[in-house]
């Protein structure tokens, strides 16, 4: 099996077709004892300078992070239960590998001798950042610990990636393992014939051969393109219930309890920080981001709460006065605000299905790059081994018409084997080798509606609006000029800057060019009607008061449980977010919700303490987009200069200086608040 491992070919695009989930373990066990060899090696022989310290150290982990980064990106795309035992034989080796890298004092030494030596001045702002943040990401991996606190620190790590592996994988089975199976037409009233649709070809695939769009059975699941425009559209209140309590208690009890988890999660995470020497993991996870204390964190969610709160209170009211119902529950929220929606505004989600064919917004996605970044987008389909027949493979082109980054987008929703939500990675990252330079290559990963019989994905607006998401991430990755490996595309980006690129190009949906030019009916290619755009534009900001304090209620309860909770003293994590929803919803959270059971966010990925990073970077991202607005989104040459010096800086800087640097290159100043406050519509003016 080893000398045939395709996991030990260690760079390029991932053979896909030949991987198999025995390949994993013996794989990772040989590249372990190498790199273990190699660290030794290297630790005898410091040469304190880049050549001989950084170059090898990247040299070093190079095959290991390219075999193991495929197979994470297989537990989130192609999840078994063969390739989970796999992958949690081979974690903990891998963990105990990168500590003792970490945690080197060799390297550590080795690496403030550089920052000290006579070549320092000489170095390039990139090269710099990426030695600063190498000695202080050393100190965060406990270097300066020794004895039973080094051990105790070790221990920790090993047991939370443990956990956090658990809890990704309990809620992909509790979302999983729920459905609801309808049989009366009366079940089904006012469901749009998308979810008609869909839902029989999930009763198909479930073994209910006859289920048809027209007689059933219809199958409602948890996975988002079900779980929402059933939730918007169902009439039969009793059901809506029923799903919503599903949805909101995922992970919390029975076979896939994540209760457990979280306290003892966030129990260790704070016993970390303070073996560190911090006061909280908070501070611990701060002190690598923007962001210049929790204080500061809360000052941003004060001022937007205060922005956001009374909005969301009279957009509840005129939700309870339109439904005629004093007792509104969250489960009819949804519901009525799609009612409310068009009556206000004379349309809804569903009409707008068919205008956007997933080819055809991809066509005015990649238009609009065209015009803003000078690329080409071209299909590569065939290059190169996919993971599902469904995944596409794309190749961007600069203004030469020369390769300089390629893609894979994994478009659809597949519940049975891959995680919600939507997300990009990278595959292969840019840097500059000794003869050439290695492309970078993105995973685009979204959740959006499959297509059903013989139509094609025909996506929700609020999905075009995530592609478009991720594919701002994919733009950062891919269109970066920085050679160096550790500073190239997102790497070395602090984590509550790395969400602007994404959320600037959510902008561009409104973009009426852009917009007009992605939407056309899949039938009869009919352009989008230009009263939908007005609709669009004139609804953009419905509910958006209620949208913002969400995101602040996830947010602050996040820095909460990481600041100043303390598990085993009387109170539940629970018991901290419903203290803080009083200030953050304006609809008590039912006894079921036991949402922090499936926030996969701060307990299972990248943004604990960090949460709050959305909106962070969304007060960039927003005054980014001023840019175009101030230049005149008419003015065609304006918003292609704009854009070029907006890919010459942004894009292009990746890591390689500090967020605020590269945000001031762009846009000639420090960022303002006011124009999220604008875009959203709260913004109040006298």
């Amino acid at each position: 099996m080893t000398n045939n491992n395709p996991l030990l070919i260690g760079q390029g695009l991932p053979p896909f077709t030949e991987i198999q989930v025995d390949h994993v373990v013996p794989a990772i066990e040989q590249l372990l004892t190498t790199v273990d060899a190699q660290l030794t090696e290297l630790e005898k022989n410091i040469v304190p300078t880049w050549a001989g310290l950084i170059e090898p150290i990247d040299r070093l982990s190079e095959k290991l992070n390219w075999a193991w980064g495929i197979v994470g990106h297989l537990m989130g795309v192609q999840n078994s239960p063969e390739l989970r035992t796999a992958y949690e034989a081979s974690q903990p080796e891998v963990i105990k590998f990168f500590m003792r890298l970490g945690q080197s004092q060799a390297i550590y030494q080795g690496l403030k001798q550089i920052a000290t030596n006579a070549d320092w001045a000489k170095m390039s702002t990139a090269q710099q950042r990426i030695i600063t943040a190498a000695i202080r990401e050393t100190e965060l991996s406990g270097v300066g610990l020794e004895g039973e606190k080094a051990d105790r620190f070790n221990e920790i790590q090993l047991e939370l990636a443990e956990l956090t592996t658990k809890f990704s994988n309990n809620v992909l089975d509790a979302t999983k393992a729920f459905n609801l199976d309808l049989t009366q037409p009366e079940d089904v009233a006012g469901l749009p014939p998308s979810l008609l649709a869909q839902s029989a070809q999930a009763s198909r695939a479930a073994g209910q051969d006859q289920a048809t769009a027209e007689t059933g059975p219809w199958r409602i699941t948890l996975d988002y393109p079900s779980y929402v425009p059933f939730m918007q559209h169902s009439q039969q209140r009793h059901l809506r219930e029923q799903v919503y309590k599903a949805l909101v208690s995922r992970a919390a009890g029975g076979e896939y309890d994540n209760a457990a988890h979280i306290e003892r999660i966030l129990t260790l995470r704070r016993e970390m920080a303070q073996l560190l020497g911090f006061e909280s993991y908070a501070e611990m996870s701060l002190a690598s981001k923007m962001a210049p204390n929790v204080a500061a964190v809360e000052d941003l969610l004060e001022s937007l709460r205060q922005a956001s709160f009374d909005a969301a209170h009279r957009e509840l009211d005129d939700l309870r006065e339109f439904s005629h119902t004093t007792d509104l529950q969250p489960w009819d929220v949804a519901y009525w605000s799609e009612r409310l929606r068009e009556q206000k505004y004379d349309f809804n989600a569903e009409e707008l299905r068919p205008y956007f064919p997933l080819e055809q917004v991809l066509s005015g996605l990649f238009n609009l790059a065209n015009q803003l970044f000078g690329i080409s987008i071209v299909p590569a389909d065939g290059q190169t081994a996919v993971w599902h027949k469904d995944v596409r493979y794309f190749q961007v082109n600069n203004e030469q018409n020369e390769a300089i980054a390629y893609f894979f987008l994994d478009p659809y929703s597949r519940p049975a084997e891959k995680r919600g939500g939507a997300w990009m990675n990278d595959c292969v990252g840019r840097e500059k080798l000794a003869d050439k330079v290695q492309l970078p290559v993105a995973y685009l990963v979204c959740n959006q509606s499959p297509p059903v019989d013989d139509q094609p994905s025909l996506m929700t607006f609020a999905e075009v609006e995530t592609l478009f998401h991720e594919f701002g991430h994919g733009l950062q990755h891919m269109l970066t000029t920085v050679d160096f490996a550790s500073a190239a595309g997102i790497n070395n980006v602090e984590w509550d800057a790395v969400e602007l690129p994404s959320q600037f190009m959510e902008n561009w949906c409104y973009h009426r060019p852009t917009l007009l030019s992605m939407g056309k009916h899949y039938q009869t290619g009919e352009p989008l009607p230009d009263h939908y755009y007005q609709k669009l534009v004139a609804a953009k900001n419905f509910m958006s008061g209620s949208g913002m304090l969400r995101q602040i209620h996830f947010s602050w309860v996040d820095i909460e449980l990481h600041h100043r909770y303390q598990p085993s003293h009387g109170q539940s994590a629970n018991d901290v977010r419903l203290a803080l929803a009083k200030k953050t919803t304006v609809l008590t959270p039912i006894p079921e919700d036991q949402f922090l059971c499936s926030f996969g966010h701060i307990f299972a990925g990248g943004y604990a303490a960090g949460y709050y990073s959305y909106k962070w970077a969304e007060v960039l991202s927003a005054d980014a987009f001023g840019a175009f607005e101030d230049a005149g989104l008419d003015n065609v040459e304006a918003v292609q200069q704009t854009g070029r010096r907006f890919r010459d800086t942004v894009l292009a800087l990746g890591g390689s200086q500090p967020p605020l640097e590269v945000f001031k290159s762009f846009r000639g100043r420090e960022p303002e608040a006011a124009a999220l406050l604008r875009h959203s519509g709260l913004l109040i003016t006298v």
